[in-house]
């Protein structure tokens, strides 16, 4: 008989997601991931997850902003695993290019609000009436960003998409609560990976200057840790919150 501990991360083949897949692994939860690349490259990132402690892992070519296949891939995902009790939404893009808000392009935008809004609100919506059906005690987390908050204006478009997330994150607590389903945000600060590739000089040189008093880059097993820790249940008497991942970034100070 399949465990009832497996959970769905969007965007599990690299950076955060990969972080969030493995530390699951580590505590014998059951993964499937989604991502953009043919099945055929990721087969050894399942070989990985289950000699990390998964019992069972699987991976779907799959693009999140579709919603049209958000039914099939919850089937073939429990197809595969067995019935789902968490959904991880950690897919997302940023800008192909930065630009100044005076210049982004309204394809920029849609293409930003389809992949980290618009298909992570509709696939927890489907995946929470499967929840409320089975009567499934279950938890979901979407992967927010600092953006939400702290103002980008070369990348307007992404900072709108996260905040955007957080309102999510409490509409579905509220609404998903009284079913037993706790939804949280996890909301990460500069993290290093292939997204953050591209502007490494500079936050190497602003983490140095004190951007964050903990001085350093996060990494995506820091994000994986979190998630674990939600989806554990060590804050069983708690939903709809914000668990800020960034080094004391966002502290308020003089």
């Amino acid at each position: 008989m399949k465990t009832m501990k497996n959970a769905l991360v969007t965007g599990g083949g690299r950076g955060i997601g990969a972080g969030i897949c493995e530390a699951l692994a580590r505590e014998g939860w059951s993964v499937a991931f989604t991502g953009r690349k043919p099945v055929e490259e990721l087969a050894s990132r399942l070989d990985a997850l289950r000699a990390l402690g998964a019992p069972e892992a699987a991976y779907f070519q799959s693009d999140v902003a579709d919603l049209y296949a958000h039914s099939s891939l919850l089937d073939s995902v429990e197809a595969a695993i067995g019935p789902l009790s968490a959904l991880v939404n950690n897919a997302g893009v940023a800008p192909t290019v930065r630009l100044d808000v005076l210049d982004t392009t309204p394809e920029s935008f849609d293409r930003l609000i389809a992949t980290n809004l618009r298909g992570p609100f509709f696939l927890t919506q489907a995946a929470a009436r499967r929840f409320v059906a089975a009567k499934t005690p279950a938890t979901i987390v979407n992967v927010g960003s600092i953006s939400a908050t702290v103002v980008s204006t070369s990348r307007g478009e992404y900072c709108i998409s996260k905040a955007g997330v957080a309102m999510a994150t409490q509409l579905w607590a509220a609404r998903l609560a009284s079913e037993g389903i706790r939804v949280y945000e996890v909301r990460p600060g500069v993290i290093r990976t292939d997204m953050t590739g591209p502007v490494r000089e500079k936050y190497d040189r602003l983490l140095a200057e004190g951007l964050a008093p903990q001085a350093r880059w996060g990494e995506p097993s820091d994000i994986g840790a979190a998630v674990a820790m939600l989806l554990r249940g060590d804050l069983a008497y708690s939903t709809g919150q914000t668990i800020q991942i960034d080094g004391g970034m966002t502290i308020a100070r003089l």
